[in-house]
């Protein structure tokens, strides 16, 4: 897979080459992360990319010509159907299904905004997609894009030292993680659950199902609102709630 950052800060992206999982993945051939310099199609001697706002206001904008030859050039190399993400609190709130979907594109260009904002007739002149890692607001784009990198790497197959590791992470399957533990089994009067140290696989795999469901339940409601629970979901989350009420109780 092939990722082109669109930015005025090309240096923010090496932290991604140099550490951790995405590193791994672009030293292994898995991806290609190409941080592309704005300032390179700016206007004029100064490399201009910003000006005053029309209709007054603080702050300043991003100029559409440079965002758009930036754009046009890349998709000239690559395909002129190549999906722009733009990176925006005004975008669609990202989630786990819709990073699972961006992770199937061989290429995607990530456009990360500055200021005020971009000139909206960027936007629609190149058809970008306006996405939010949340409900607050960045400096600019870069973070955000580079957590969406980080989310995409770890659906590439091969990205992660076990293939499964995925599969069992929050959200994966509509659900919240379950809880985890490590050595050593006590730490400060408090031990691991018992079941965990039992060795009964069954009885451990039905256990984080209960923990997971259990906690998605508590933090999460709304997400069990869109999931069609089978039998063993239904019986382990009724399992969880009658032993919470019992510790509130108690």
């Amino acid at each position: 897979m092939q990722i082109h950052a669109v930015t005025i800060f090309p240096a923010m992206f090496q932290s991604l080459t140099d550490y951790g999982i995405t590193a791994r993945a672009v030293n292994s051939g898995l991806l290609g992360l190409n941080a592309v310099d704005l300032r390179n199609f700016g206007q004029g001697q100064h490399r201009q990319l910003d000006d005053r706002p029309f209709g007054g206001g603080p702050g300043m904008v991003m100029l559409a010509e440079p965002i758009i030859n930036c754009v046009s050039e890349l998709r000239q190399k690559l395909s002129n159907d190549v999906p722009v993400i733009c990176m925006s609190p005004q975008g669609q709130r990202l989630a786990h299904r819709d990073v699972c979907e961006f992770a199937h594109e061989e290429q995607l260009i990530l456009l990360c905004g500055r200021y005020e904002g971009i000139d909206q007739r960027a936007l629609d002149i190149i058809g970008a997609q306006e996405w939010s890692i949340g409900d607050y607001v960045l400096s600019g784009g870069e973070l955000a894009a580079m957590v969406l990198i980080d989310a995409i790497v770890r659906q590439l197959p091969g990205a992660l030292g076990n293939e499964h590791s995925s599969e069992n992470e929050s959200f994966s399957n509509g659900l919240l993680d379950c809880v985890h533990y490590t050595r050593p089994q006590t730490v400060q009067n408090i031990s691991v659950p018992q079941v965990l140290v039992s060795g009964d696989h069954q009885a451990i795999r039905h256990w984080r199902l209960k923990q997971s469901i259990g906690r998605t339940w508590l933090k999460r409601p709304d997400l069990l609102e869109s999931l069609e629970l089978d039998e063993e979901q239904r019986q382990a989350l009724k399992e969880f709630q009658n032993e919470y009420d019992e510790q509130r109780k108690s």
